[in-house]
């Protein structure tokens, strides 16, 4: 088997990245990111339209490949990625709302209740 003539490079961390942006990362380093699969479709079909996040890469980030080689990646749509991380109790609404009511600077009255009746 002859030599690549490629020069080598880091592969980068995406796993985390929203699709979008692990593609720019990847692309900055000189790696292309790929279905897993290579029998399946290719990984903009998996991940288009919507919002898609790495959730892991092979090979892994800090490993050396020629430029251009493929790093296969696993994605999940946004809301759907497991996370061991907690999720916070969302804080609840402001219990005062007197700051939200607008205050009358000065008042009409359009009812004119002083003209007589005209019959």
């Amino acid at each position: 088997m002859a030599e690549r003539s490629a020069d080598r490079v880091t592969v980068p961390d995406v796993v985390g990245l929203p699709f979008h942006v692990g593609r720019d990362v990847a692309a900055d380093a000189g790696v292309a990111l790929a279905n897993r699969d290579p029998d399946g479709p290719p990984i903009a079909a998996l991940t288009w339209p919507g919002l898609f996040y790495i959730t892991s890469q092979s090979p892994a980030a800090g490993s050396t490949v020629y430029r251009w080689d493929s790093v296969g990646v696993e994605t999940a749509p946004f809301g759907e990625a497991q996370s061991e991380a907690e999720r916070s109790a969302p804080t609840p609404p402001l219990s005062d709302i007197d700051h939200a009511a607008p205050e009358r600077e000065s008042f009409v009255d359009l009812t004119d209740e002083g003209t007589p009746n005209s019959s």
